[in-house]
């Protein structure tokens, strides 16, 4: 190799460490000028995942006692400081245990206690069964106007029952005709129409 060649070596060479040594200064310069924000950055990314394995393990815990509170309860249904300590570690597996018993007991007064649930669908079908054990028909009409009930079709099949009872053949009518035709009903909603409300 020729002098030259070994000077241009020499200068790419230093140019490159140059180079490495202008990109150190200059990340110096970054971490010292923002040392407590990077460092708070990550003692809060510490924090937060911290928290959620807290959270986590908290909820997994209440789970698991709340599954042993329903099974004593099944163990013992009378006692009353069981239900308690299960309604406060979980509302809703209080109100699904509360729905089977008024199931149980056919109790319409324990169905009403739950009309305002916020376990998926206990409130719903403890406002249906409240109204249907009760036989009130203005709580059956208050149930069936509202949207996405289950049991809406067979509420309305109900006061139209109610209706044929009393001898009001066009209520009875009108209720019937709110059943969708692709509703399981359909079939009992024709016969009654053309057997039963003439």
């Amino acid at each position: 190799m020729s002098l030259k060649d070994n000077i241009d070596m020499v200068k790419e060479e230093l140019n490159s460490e140059e180079k490495f040594f202008e990109k150190a200064v200059v990340t110096e310069r970054f971490v010292k000028k923002y040392k407590k924000p990077l460092i708070g950055s990550v003692i809060a990314i510490v924090l937060i995942v911290a928290a959620d394995i807290a959270y986590d393990v908290n909820k997994q815990n209440t789970i698991s006692a709340a599954n042993e509170t329903l099974k004593e309860l099944q163990a013992d249904s009378s006692n009353t400081a069981t239900l308690a300590r299960l309604q406060s570690l979980s509302p809703e597996l209080h109100d699904v245990w509360a729905y089977s018993q008024a199931v149980a007991k056919e109790s319409a007064e324990e169905f009403s206690k739950l009309t305002d649930s916020k376990a998926l669908l206990i409130g719903d079908l403890s406002t249906y069964e409240a109204a249907q054990l009760k036989g009130d028909k203005k709580l059956l009409e208050k149930y069936a106007k509202q949207k996405d009930v289950i049991y809406k079709e067979l509420a309305l099949v109900e006061l139209a029952l109610i209706a044929m009872n009393e001898g009001k053949i066009d209520e009875a009518h009108a209720n019937l005709s709110m059943i969708s035709s692709d509703s399981p009903l359909a079939n009992v909603a024709k016969s009654l129409m053309h057997y039963g409300v003439k």
